[in-house]
């Protein structure tokens, strides 16, 4: 079975993931934006072996860490989908912008497509291109363990934010609600920012994307 570990890294407070198999201890971590000693702390702690770098999205917090990780212990990048392409391009420029350590620019070792999946360790989980927020983001979900780790698609009480360079609402809501939805009503998902909620929970009181 999945198990999983959320680490707030970078002033930000994203939500990296720590996520691994029960079986095999081998682990995934979702979006390493940054405090990467504190990350391998944790999967040091947790008795995990990692074996790859999974992307919703390239935003500086999500993605920052990304290729320094990938360098220290020959990980694989796997993610996000192409559309943001130049969101990697440009971590240089989004470190300098936002105050980050300079982040490292880098060709992940997998693009992702939606209906396509990942695997840790005998756990697998399905990748959903949610765009909106940019547009190569990607969400995993995991059927087994009903968990869905979503990046900045969605928040308990908001959404991602639309306003950054091929940002689009319209794009963003419709992913939700015919991506995410589905996934059932238990499903909890695990966003970027902030709390879990579940899917059915915000379903009825999201503002922004309530039924």
């Amino acid at each position: 079975m999945l198990q999983y570990r959320t680490i707030p890294v970078t002033p930000f407070s994203q939500n990296c993931t720590v996520v691994w198999c029960d079986q095999t201890l081998q682990a995934a971590v979702i979006d390493p934006g940054g405090d990467l000693d504190r990350v391998q702390a944790e999967v040091d702690r947790l008795g995990l072996t990692l074996k790859q770098i999974w992307l919703t999205h390239a935003h500086i917090d999500h993605a920052g860490g990304a290729a320094e990780l990938a360098r220290r212990l020959a990980l694989p990048i796997v993610g996000p989908h192409e559309g943001d392409r130049f969101w990697i391009d440009g971590l240089p420029q989004q470190a300098q912008r936002f105050g980050f350590p300079h982040a490292e620019v880098f060709t992940p070792s997998r693009w992702l497509h939606d209906g396509d999946t990942v695997s840790v360790g005998r756990s697998h989980l399905e990748v959903h291109h949610c765009p909106g927020h940019t547009p190569g983001h990607v969400v995993f979900h995991s059927s087994e363990a009903h968990r869905a780790f979503v990046g900045d698609v969605l928040f308990a009480g908001s959404i991602g934010r639309t306003d950054f360079p091929q940002g689009d609402h319209a794009t963003l809501v419709a992913s939700i609600r015919n991506r995410l939805w589905p996934m059932g009503d238990d499903t909890v998902f695990i966003p970027g920012h902030g709390p879990e909620s579940t899917f059915g929970w915000e379903r009825k009181t999201n503002p922004y994307v309530a039924d």
